[in-house]
């Protein structure tokens, strides 16, 4: 009975306990995963590397830049293809020049040959044939002659090959371009333009595109873009008194000033001169070789009614041969070329040094420096031969005299 009474007792004691101290609930706390920051496959390969701060990429200039690389490589290898094209068509007019000259020559000779034994034949020989084959030959090779004359072969395998080194140079510019700098549309436009000037300067058809070999004028060779006019700013408009930025100075300005005037008065006039004196002796010679063959021609058709005609005809022909040989041996076509190209490559100088001098912000400019340099390489002098020749030209302008060198020294 006491022990029933101490488990009641201790029963209770404990449910009076439980009842006294209650369990707290504890407040729902909501539990959030932190989101991990999405990378891209360079970031995330830069943290692994251990790279933690990255530079942001412009998207939109990556892309620019990469497709102006593309288009840059399409343009290169157009240009690589004009390269070989010109190369192998120059080749072969070259070829043409000598085997069209070899041949009328050939066919001249053989026809006064014939023609001189048909004055001097007797009995038994058949003086209409000799007389019909002088004729014919003669005219073969006044067809052949004006031909030439026309196309002047060798003046075309001099245009191909200026066209080589020049579609060469602008490869090398291209290659440059990919190496070095970051392009851009402006590159691809830039190039595009030179591409297109090369073509217009020098053609490769003969029919309809051909370059006019007769010209009334003698005019320099343009083969680079037509430089837009552009309006000029207050601000490009302001003298620059002191200068020291990009490699270029008020003293540089000045000496690139003076040696613009040593080429128009000395090496552009002289090969204009020489250029319209080619000119004058390839329109007489280009004349002069189909007239006396068309004459020996004629005064074939006359040989055994009189010693004249015999000597007319023989006379014509060797003369027309000689004038051949000249003109087309001599390849004076192809010296008129040069001249044209030489006189083109000045001009091309002259507006390049005009065109930087005007670009009033100097940072836009080639280096100062190097483009002293390269200058002084194209004229074939070294630097203070360079700034020599622009002190005789100062000195000539002040005191009114004539300079008495050429500014260019390679050719």
């Amino acid at each position: 009975m006491a022990s029933l009474q101490a488990s009641t007792l201790i029963l209770s004691s404990s449910k009076k306990i439980s009842a006294a101290i209650p369990v707290p609930k504890l407040p729902r706390v909501p539990l959030s995963v932190p989101k991990i920051p999405k990378r891209s496959v360079v970031e995330e390969l830069n943290i692994r590397a251990g790279f933690t701060k990255t530079v942001p990429i412009d998207v939109e200039s990556y892309n620019s830049t990469s497709i102006a690389n593309t288009q840059l490589y399409a343009l290169l290898e157009a240009v690589a293809d004009r390269v070989e094209m010109h190369n192998n068509i120059g080749k072969q007019r070259d070829n043409w020049n000598t085997l069209f000259l070899n041949s009328i020559n050939m066919i001249t000779l053989t026809a006064a040959t014939i023609t001189g034994v048909g004055a001097i034949g007797g009995a038994g020989i058949p003086l209409l044939a000799l007389k019909l084959s002088s004729a014919l030959l003669y005219s073969a090779a006044t067809g052949l002659s004006l031909i030439m004359s026309k196309i002047q072969p060798s003046q075309l395998a001099e245009e191909q090959r200026n066209a080589t080194r020049l579609f060469k140079q602008l490869q090398s510019q291209i290659q440059t371009i990919l190496t070095l700098a970051n392009p851009t549309q402006e590159d691809v436009k830039i190039v595009m333009e030179k591409i297109l000037a090369l073509d217009k300067a020098f053609p490769l058809p003969l029919l309809g595109a051909m370059l006019e070999k007769f010209p009334s004028k003698f005019e320099p060779a343009v083969w680079w873009p037509s430089k837009q006019s552009q309006n000029k700013t207050k601000a490009q408009e302001v003298k620059f008194h002191k200068m020291a930025k990009n490699g270029w100075s008020e003293e540089l300005e000045v000496e690139m000033r003076d040696i613009i005037e040593v080429v128009k008065r000395k090496d552009i006039k002289d090969y204009a001169r020489l250029g319209n004196l080619m000119l004058k002796i390839n329109k007489i010679l280009a004349i002069s070789g189909p007239l006396l063959t068309g004459i020996a021609a004629v005064g074939s058709t006359f040989v055994g009614n009189g010693s004249w005609a015999a000597v007319i005809a023989v006379a014509a022909g060797a003369l027309g041969s000689a004038v051949n040989a000249f003109e087309h041996g001599g390849q004076v076509g192809m010296v008129f070329e040069m001249y044209r190209n030489n006189a083109g490559f000045f001009r091309l100088l002259e507006e390049s040094i005009e065109g930087t001098l005007e670009e009033k912000d100097l940072e836009k400019r080639e280096n100062g420096e190097l483009f002293e340099m390269k200058l002084a390489l194209k004229f074939g002098r070294s630097l203070s031969q360079l700034k020599e020749l622009a002190r005789k030209s100062a000195y000539s302008r002040r005191e009114g005299t004539s300079i008495d060198e050429f500014a260019n020294k390679l050719f």
